[in-house]
């Protein structure tokens, strides 16, 4: 599975002009097969996004233009047995990001994203434009789209 970030999605809907345009377009092209993947956090980022440039009726169509137009599958967190809302809704978005936001030195929405990629069974590799931000603090493969390119 390849987990695709926020900013290689929003790359596709706005800066046409952006030089990595050709290699973002192709990158997306081609991870199909790859059992690309999006977390539900990059998900509301880009929805929010997009909720400036587009209707309520579209934006409510995220499934058509997004979901299914990519074959993305949304990574959720999963709760263990047992567990009250309140720890549950505390370790995901307080503790465990926080970790790393203190050890890694991390922005907040990175540091989400990572936790729930790295707990996420079958992920092969996270795919960003901001590698950078990631490459040092993950055992995961963290490729932008033209590395993950220059792969297959």
């Amino acid at each position: 599975m390849v987990v695709i970030d926020t900013d290689v999605l929003l790359l596709a809907f706005a800066f046409q002009r952006d030089i990595r345009q050709t290699d973002n377009a192709d990158f997306l092209n081609r991870v199909q097969t790859a059992e690309p993947a999006i977390s539900v956090y990059n998900l509301m980022e880009i929805l929010g996004q997009m909720s400036f440039n587009l209707s309520p009726a579209r934006l409510a169509e995220w499934e058509s233009w997004l979901i299914a137009a990519y074959q993305l599958t949304v990574i959720w967190p999963l709760a263990a047995a047992n567990q009250s809302a309140d720890a549950f809704f505390r370790g995901e978005i307080f503790d465990r990001p926080f970790s790393k936001v203190r050890a890694q030195r991390m922005a907040f929405m990175d540091a989400l994203v990572l936790d729930l990629v790295e707990r996420t069974p079958g992920v092969d590799c996270l795919v960003t434009w901001n590698a950078r931000h990631f490459k040092t603090k993950s055992a995961l493969t963290i490729l932008t789209p033209a590395e993950y390119l220059a792969r297959i």
